[in-house]
């Protein structure tokens, strides 16, 4: 007779595996399913390039993981690897900027828009507002005078903001944090991106994970199996039959898995809510096997965890502005705003002794099949000059490969799911309890829900809590304060 399951899991990403600890910490039976023959989802790491060197599939620095209140609680067995630098942005051939733990460093070093900055960015570098942006949108706040004060800044677009700075250098650090939203900069609410990112900086130096991202999702299936959970590896599910028996289900999947997996099990509407919901722009991405480390213009930069190569402010929203055209003849843009991690510079576990890894991404129309390499390396070149001869391979993902790679991906998209206002508030769609879908055993708990992309395990926290209640258990998850990090 085959074992009946409290609840099963599909899809083994931070969120799935989050849902699955807790679940399985009160005592009721959990069994995860996994597609890949590895779990982690977008916390994966692999040899891409040569032996020796390994490389993170996706997710590679990890600020809201370090800030993540559920992360906290579980008390993950994880190696962090900070870096004294959060983020560096070469602007031209003259100017740089980088951000600074302190506060008072970082409005030092902005000379004129010091100050400016220092008033913007103060009220938010708490815990605190992480509590609250790390929560579904239509919950009461715990603290509900800051994220008040947060919102009336954070619905105006980023453009807005940069208007309250002089100096390029202030402009570009706006324009490299809200440029992660992956919209137009001129879009309502990409400057809460901008704070969000900013605000960090000053929490936390953002780390990778000594050994790679993988070590993370290994550290979360640890958990699951100390807690009495199950994880089943290349286990495919196209639908609700090929599921154990079980209570409830929850999926770590796009909506449109969801959707095809759960066919009459779901009502019409809910299906077509599901086909209209929008991925967004996909990523382009470059992982590099290097044989030293890369060598930037500005000095600096060789110690950020990630480096925002996108030159000035309006060099920037041109890039995110072109991603939305669609795939077209004219989707090239000579200067891609590029996302750059160089993670062998604090974990030598990456690469073979003296040598480097490192990737860079930009963000490029859904489904794109163009070729950026030339648009990367030039990039990379002009803010690094001999970049290109200390290149011993590449590996290029474009969107289909990223996909191919991980389902929820799709068209290359990495966060889930546009992050417009619209999708903020319905995401996947509009409900007082976003994780519970018509059908009161079957829930979403992927970054397809609130609060959205990242690595941060929310969405599986708070679907876990949505599902212990159709459970009947009344088991607390408790507060979870974030983790300290090491």
């Amino acid at each position: 007779m085959s074992t009946r399951y409290d609840a099963v899991v599909v899809g083994s990403g931070p969120n799935g595996l989050t849902a699955a600890v807790l679940l399985a910490r009160q005592g009721l039976r959990v069994r995860v399913l996994e597609a890949e023959p590895d779990a982690g989802g977008g916390l994966r790491t692999r040899p891409l390039t040569l032996p020796g060197y390994q490389h993170d599939l996706c997710s590679a620095i990890h600020p809201t993981a370090v800030l993540s209140p559920v992360f906290g609680a579980l008390g993950l067995e994880v190696e962090w690897a900070p870096f004294s630098t959060s983020i560096g942005h070469p602007i031209d051939e003259r100017r740089s900027v980088v951000s600074h733990r302190s506060l008072d460093a970082a409005a030092d070093a902005l000379g004129r828009d010091g100050a400016a900055y220092r008033r913007l960015v103060a009220p938010f570098v708490t815990c605190d507002l992480f509590e609250d942006v790390l929560a579904p949108p239509l919950r009461v706040p715990r603290h509900p005078l800051l994220f008040a004060r947060f919102g009336l800044t954070g619905l105006r677009s980023a453009r807005s903001l940069a208007q309250r700075f002089a100096t390029p250098e202030a402009r570009a650090l706006i324009a490299g944090c809200a440029a992660h939203s992956i919209l137009p900069l001129e879009a309502a609410g990409t400057a809460a991106m901008a704070l969000v990112f900013l605000a960090s900086t000053h929490l936390v130096d953002w780390p990778c994970v000594r050994g790679g991202s993988g070590a993370l999702a290994a550290a979360l299936v640890n958990a699951l199996l100390r807690a009495g959970g199950e994880i089943e590896l290349g286990r495919r599910v196209t639908s609700l039959d090929e599921l154990p028996p079980h209570r409830v289900a929850l999926f770590d999947t796009s909506p449109r898995a969801l959707s095809a997996i759960a066919g009459h099990a779901l009502p019409a509407r809910t299906h077509r809510a599901f086909q209209r919901y929008r991925y967004g722009p996909g990523v382009f991405k470059v992982d590099f096997a290097l044989e030293a480390p890369i060598p930037w213009r500005h000095e600096g930069l060789a110690e950020a965890s990630t480096v925002h190569v996108g030159g000035t402010f309006e060099e920037v929203a041109d890039s995110e502005r072109a991603m939305w055209a669609g795939p077209t003849d004219r989707e090239h843009t000579e200067r891609p705003f590029l996302i750059v991690c160089q993670q062998s510079h604090q974990d030598s576990t990456r690469a073979p002794p003296g040598r480097h890894t490192g990737y860079a991404y930009c963000h490029v129309p859904a489904g794109s099949t163009a070729d950026h390499l030339p648009a990367v390396m030039a990039q990379l070149e002009r803010h690094a000059p001999g970049f290109s001869s200390r290149v011993l391979a590449t590996r290029v993902s474009g969107p289909a490969a990223l996909e191919a790679e991980n389902a929820n991906l799709i068209g290359g998209a990495i966060a889930g799911g546009a992050t417009t206002l619209a999708q903020v508030f319905a995401r996947p769609t509009l409900r007082l309890d976003p994780y519970r879908t018509p059908n009161p055993r079957i829930f979403l708990c992927s970054a397809s829900t609130p609060p959205g992309g990242g690595v941060h395990g929310m969405c599986g926290y708070w679907a876990a809590r949505s599902a212990l209640r159709a459970l009947g258990v009344k088991g607390d998850l408790g507060a979870p304060r974030r983790a300290a990090l090491r």
